[in-house]
């Protein structure tokens, strides 16, 4: 049988206050820098041969859903699919360039996307009433009240 000191126990403490520490720094330090690393998607790059830039916003939703019920007698409400899908984008996509040489102009490449899509199957199989079983409802609306606008001299 082993006996562990106060001394041991303290170090095992400080040891698991170092790791967390050290992780959340870590952490800290993927979050500040990721927005830095990734700012070359928002802004136009210069080439030799002009400007080209591309931006673009993008929304996607699926759903499915598959019901089997399997009764010797009522299947009151049951087997029923539901999907409701809403996407709003009220942001903008704007995009500005300039090409101050005479070698090559700019290009610009912006899309706004929104998609949706529900596969929904049901089946009730019952020996007696069905009443307000197997249905499949899907309601999906996409809204988009921002703006796409690109500008280049």
């Amino acid at each position: 049988m082993t006996c562990m000191n106060k001394t041991n126990i303290h170090n095992k403490n400080q040891n698991k206050k170092l790791l967390v520490a050290s992780i959340a720094m870590v952490v800290a330090l993927a979050l500040f820098a990721s927005p830095i690393v990734a700012m070359d998607d928002a802004f136009a790059t210069k080439k030799k041969k002009g400007n080209h830039a591309e931006q673009s916003i993008s929304q996607s939703q699926a759903s499915v859903q598959n019901a089997l019920c399997a009764s010797g007698g009522t299947t009151f409400l049951s087997c029923n699919n539901v999907s409701f899908q809403h996407q709003k984008n009220s942001g903008n996509n704007a995009l500005a360039q300039d090409d101050d040489d005479d070698n090559g102009g700019n290009s610009a490449d912006q899309s706004i996307s929104q998609s949706q899509s529900s596969s929904q199957n049901s089946q009730v199989v019952s020996g007696g009433d069905t009443i307000g079983s197997g249905n499949n409802i899907n309601v999906q609306s996409q809204e988009n009240s921002g703006s796409n606008a690109a500008a280049q001299s």
